[in-house]
């Protein structure tokens, strides 16, 4: 039986099926292997969520500065001066646990003196100024008995502070907690030591200490409080140092 279907409508019919199966022209064959590629890409890229973040950094602290962190450090002292001719400073204590994970901070800031005249990139004996550095933090003592640290503690009379500081205040009591900084000293001995590696014009006996109440003559002093509280959150397992020097010097 004849079919009563019209040759234009099968016309019809059949340039559809040959653009179903053609593709198309050129230009829709080059739009679909770009979205093919596009999806390609969208494959391969990983999921934000599975993006590993970069390690927290102690802040206002430079490349140059971060650089001198020992990688076995997971506890970092940082003083901040505020100028590198003042005689005032912040203290604040991070930790990490390791480099991925990057550095939080657990205590401070915390008020705090440093040398007369500010600070210096090269310590000399006499010049009333902090050095500025990174330095180990591995020996402890004072006047008073020990008040729970894990670091070593010497305990004796020859922590006696006596006289007066630059403003006149009391030096009673300064030493009745001190960490020594490792700057020109021979770690694993008493603060007391006097050893000096670098020789004695390069200064020495750099401690942390109680704070009383004015500039110091190279240390960094703290309320009696807050060393307390230093001493009992040292551990040395956890290699702590100290990070110390002006704002500027810090972010280098």
């Amino acid at each position: 039986m004849p079919s009563s279907r019209s040759p234009y409508a099968l016309g019809a019919v059949l340039l559809l099926l040959v653009a179903g199966c053609g593709g198309g022209d050129g230009d829709r064959d080059g739009a679909g292997e770009q979205r093919a590629g596009a999806a390609e890409v969208r494959q391969a890229a990983p999921p934000r969520d599975q993006v590993p973040a970069p390690p927290r950094e102690i802040p206002g602290l430079g490349p140059k500065t971060r650089a001198e962190i020992p990688d076995e450090a997971r506890q970092a002292v940082v003083v901040t001066g505020e100028t590198r001719t003042s005689n005032r400073s912040t203290v604040k204590l991070y930790t990490r646990k390791d480099r991925a994970a990057g550095w939080r901070s657990v205590t401070g800031p915390w008020p705090a003196h440093n040398a007369l005249r500010g600070w210096t990139d090269h310590h000399r004996q006499g010049d009333l100024k902090s050095p500025v550095g990174v330095f180990g933090l591995t020996d402890a003592g004072g006047l008073l008995p020990d008040p729970g640290t894990e670091l070593p503690y010497d305990r004796g009379s020859a922590f006696t502070a006596r006289g007066t500081g630059f403003e006149g205040e009391p030096l009673a009591g300064s030493f009745d907690y001190v960490v020594a900084i490792n700057y020109n000293r021979r770690p694993g001995t008493t603060p007391l030591d006097w050893t000096r590696p670098l020789g004695a014009g390069r200064g020495g006996g750099v401690w942390l200490h109680v704070d009383h109440g004015g500039p110091t003559q190279g240390c960094v002093s703290l309320p009696k409080a807050r060393m307390k509280e230093l001493l009992r959150t040292l551990d040395p397992a956890a290699e702590p140092v100290v990070v110390m020097g002006d704002v500027e010097a810090l972010g280098r």
